[in-house]
């Protein structure tokens, strides 16, 4: 009885969760009150003497507000603190009056030695059980019971019962909130360890969108403003022996910032180009191309490769933003440079981007490529593209960048 008892009790050991506590707690106490109600009927229809009886009653009552006020806190922590050792001594001492008095008042053991084994440390309760459960044979014994009556009767194997049981039931109990603690202190330590997961994926995404962010302004309003200096520069300089040229430097200026001012304000809007917006990615690459023609005085070739068609506009803004990029880096690294080339083509399920320029070339060192370079490769590789550059000293510079032609959600929204 007391097993199947105790194991309703422990199974929701559930520190950190107080909706299965208040279900466990609200479960044993429908299970004290039908003990405390059908050991009272027993009492009231015992054969001893009414006072007694009274007394027994009037204990075992006693021992309803003692839990309610002061046990039913201390019955699911099991440390041996003061409160605990109050609690379990007045039950104790409660019981036993009931039980000297009344003989029918140790139908109470049913509830009293599992609230001594949820209240106290197994041994501690250990010592509390045995002589609660040795206490009706002693006292069958004080009121004159024979030898025999007590060795060989009925009460003196139901302790001994009682007292095995007891044990059991302390070591059971001992190794069941131990494991319930030590699983409660993995729960705590998965769910510390979620949110150091969540804080290092925040971390992660605040990385990631400053790198996007770097990369947008890089590709946008850095190089806009480069433009726009160079060109106000180039038109200083002819404004007294060309008036005319200094002023068309100074109209491609205006519409480089214009440009560049709608760039920004998308931008900020998390919309696509305007580029691509109002026309196709080769309409965009081919005003890139024009500009850089327009600004240096290059002979720039801008030619599609396939057949031209509709694109996801995730990767016709990378195309974009590298051609935007290459031809930057030609504007700003390739002074010997005379032609440059510009070819889009339209592969079997990728797009291919080259920019070739008959400049004084460079070294390619992996380890020391500037921002705009590690920025192209980013975006080739989040889409699953991928990005090269080719020099040599006195060979010039190639930049090929490729893309898949379709993306995940097989969407196509470039022009």
């Amino acid at each position: 009885m007391h097993v199947h008892i105790w194991a309703d009790a422990a199974e929701p050991t559930a520190n950190d969760v107080p909706e299965a506590r208040i279900r466990w707690l609200g479960l044993w106490d429908g299970y004290f009150a039908i003990c405390y109600f059908v050991t009272t009927a027993l009492l009231f229809t015992s054969g001893g003497q009414q006072a007694h009886r009274a007394i027994a009653i009037g204990a075992l009552t006693l021992v309803v507000p003692w839990y309610a006020g002061l046990g039913r806190g201390l019955v699911a922590d099991r440390p041996a603190g003061r409160k605990n050792i109050v609690f379990s001594a007045g039950l104790f001492l409660l019981f036993a009056l009931a039980a000297v008095f009344d003989l029918m008042g140790s139908f109470a053991l049913f509830a009293v030695v599992p609230m001594l084994m949820m209240s106290l440390p197994t041994s501690w309760a250990i010592a509390l059980v045995l002589p609660a459960n040795l206490l009706p044979v002693t006292v069958m014994w004080l009121q004159g019971g024979s030898a025999f009556a007590v060795a060989g009767g009925v009460v003196l194997p139901t302790s001994l019962l009682g007292i095995a049981l007891s044990v059991l039931i302390g070591l059971w109990i001992g190794r069941t909130v131990r494991q319930s603690r030590e699983r409660a202190e993995l729960i705590g330590e998965l769910r510390r360890n979620r949110e150091r997961v969540a804080q290092l994926s925040r971390e992660a995404g605040i990385s990631a969108e400053r790198e996007r962010l770097s990369r947008e302004i890089h590709d946008t309003l850095a190089q806009g403003l480069t433009s726009i200096i160079s060109l106000v520069q180039a038109a200083e300089s002819q404004l007294d022996e060309a008036p005319g040229l200094a002023r068309s430097h100074l109209g491609l200026a205006g519409r480089v910032a214009q440009d560049s001012l709608a760039e920004v304000r998308d931008f900020v809007a998390a919309l696509a180009p305007p580029a691509l917006r109002e026309s196709s990615l080769a309409q965009a690459v081919r005003r890139q191309a024009d500009g850089l023609a327009a600004q240096v005085g290059l002979d720039v070739r801008c030619s599609v490769e396939g057949v031209e068609r509709p694109l996801p506009m995730v990767a016709g803004v990378v195309l974009l933003r590298s051609a935007q990029e290459a031809i930057a880096n030609v504007r700003k690294h390739a002074v010997k440079a005379r032609r440059v080339d510009v070819v889009l083509a339209y592969d079997d399920g990728a797009v291919r981007l080259v920019v070739r320029d008959d400049g004084e070339g460079f070294a390619v060192h992996p380890d020391r490529q500037g921002f705009g370079l590690r920025g192209m490769r980013s975006r080739a590789a989040e889409i699953g593209g991928a990005a090269t550059v080719s020099s040599h000293p006195g060979e010039g510079t190639t930049v090929t960048v490729t893309v898949p032609a379709e993306s995940a959600s097989g969407e196509a929204t470039d022009g």
